[in-house]
C-alpha cells in the first residue's frame, strides 16, 4: 500500500454477526428473519466514513502476500485466507479510526461470558428415519469475553436410557466406550451438575452470558429430544444461542459450505486440535474460532432461539438479553 493510502482509512462495516446470509433457497420470511441488517451508532455523513472507504478500495485490491505484509506490519495475525486477512485489516483500522471519533459507539461484548455446547449422542452408520439420539457427552467451554480466553470447561458422560448399547458406529467415531456410559449417570443428574457449574460460576447474576454451538442441532434437536425423553421441560438459560455457522458465514462472507468447523479452522489459518467428535475437543476447538473471530472485530450476539418447541432466527434488531441465571428444569410429570 502507498504511503498516502496508509494513512486512508476503510469504510465501516457495520453490520452485526447474529444473523445468516441470504440464500436463494430461503423463503421470503427466512430471509427477513435471518437478514443482516445494519446498525447506524453514527451520522454517516461524517468525514470519517469517508476516510475509512477509501481505504477499504485500497484493501480490496491487494493480494494475498500485500494483506500479510500489512498484517505483519501492524502486528496483526498473519494467518487465513485473502477473504479473512481483508477483513482483519479493515477491522484494524476501523477500531483505530473510531476510537479517535465522537462517532464511535460502544465497542464492549454483548456478554460477560460464552458457554460453547458441543454435544455427542447416539448414533448408527446408517440411522433409521426416526432414529432418537440420546447424549452421551455433555461439554462446555467457558469463554472470557473481556480477556478472549478459554478460562474453564466442564465435561461429563451420559447413560442413555432408550438404547444404552452404543453401536460399533458410535464407538469408532466418537471414541467413548461403552465402559464410560456404563458408569456414567443418566441425562437428569448430569444436567442438575451442569447447572450447579454455571451456577458457580455466578452466570446469568453477576455476568452476562449466552451459549454458542457449531449449528443448530445441538439445543433445537439433540437437547430438545434428549429433555422429553428424561421427562424434564427445556432449560430456559438454553432457548437463546449463537449459531456459530451463521456467524461466521455473515462475517466473512462465505457459503454455508465453507462454515464447517474444519473449514472456518483452515481459512483462519489454524488445525484442529485433540480427537475429532470428542465433544470437549470440538467444543475447544469452536471457542478457539469464536476467539479468533472476536479478535478479527466480530461482535457475537445470540441468532437463534427454541419457541414452542420450533427452530427460530433472533433478528439482529432486537435489543439482546444475557441467559437467564441457570435453573435446573422442572419435570414433565
Amino acid at each position: 500500500m502507498e504511503e498516502q493510502s496508509k494513512k486512508v482509512l476503510f469504510k465501516s462495516e457495520m453490520t452485526e454477526c447474529g444473523s445468516e446470509q441470504r440464500n436463494s433457497g430461503e423463503s421470503k420470511s427466512e430471509q427477513e428473519n435471518g437478514s443482516c441488517k445494519e446498525t447506524a451508532p453514527a451520522d454517516f455523513s461524517d468525514p470519517v466514513y469517508k476516510e475509512l472507504s477509501l481505504a477499504n478500495g485500497t484493501i480490496n485490491r491487494m493480494n494475498r502476500d500485500e494483506l500479510r505484509a500489512k498484517c505483519a506490519e501492524l502486528k496483526l495475525d498473519t494467518r487465513g485466507v485473502k477473504d479473512v486477512l481483508k477483513k482483519r485489516l479493515k477491522n484494524y483500522y476501523k477500531k483505530q479510526k473510531l476510537k479517535q471519533s465522537a462517532t464511535a459507539g460502544s465497542d464492549g461484548s454483548y456478554y460477560d461470558y460464552i458457554c460453547v455446547v458441543d454435544f455427542e449422542a447416539t448414533c448408527e452408520e446408517n440411522n433409521p428415519r426416526n432414529f432418537i439420539h440420546e447424549i452421551i457427552e455433555f461439554p462446555m467451554v467457558l469463554i472470557d469475553m473481556h480477556t478472549l480466553e478459554i478460562v474453564d470447561s466442564f465435561q461429563e458422560y451420559v447413560k442413555p436410557q432408550l438404547n444404552p448399547k452404543l453401536s460399533d458406529f458410535c464407538v469408532e467415531l466418537t471414541g467413548i466406550t461403552q465402559k464410560m456410559v456404563d458408569e456414567a449417570d443418566p441425562f437428569p443428574r448430569v444436567l442438575r451438575r451442569v447447572v450447579d457449574w454455571l451456577q458457580e460460576k455466578e452466570l446469568g447474576t453477576k455476568y452476562k452470558y449466552t451459549l454458542l454451538t457449531d449449528g443448530s442441532w445441538d439445543m433445537s434437536k439433540f437437547l430438545h429430544t434428549q429433555c422429553r425423553l428424561s421427562r424434564l421441560r427445556y432449560p430456559q438459560f438454553a432457548r437463546n444461542w449463537i449459531n456459530i455457522r451463521k456467524s461466521y458465514g455473515n462475517y466473512y462472507k462465505v457459503a454455508r459450505t465453507q462454515t464447517r468447523l474444519n473449514c472456518m479452522l483452515e481459512n483462519l489459518g489454524m488445525r484442529y486440535e485433540g480427537r475429532p467428535h470428542c465433544g470437549l475437543d470440538d467444543s475447544r476447538n469452536i471457542a478457539r474460532v469464536a476467539i479468533r473471530m472476536l479478535k478479527d472485530g466480530c461482535r457475537l450476539r445470540a441468532n437463534e432461539r427454541l419457541y414452542e418447541g420450533e427452530l427460530q432466527n433472533v433478528s439482529s434488531t432486537v435489543v439482546l438479553e444475557g441467559a437467564p441465571p441457570p435453573q435446573y428444569p422442572k419435570s414433565r410429570d
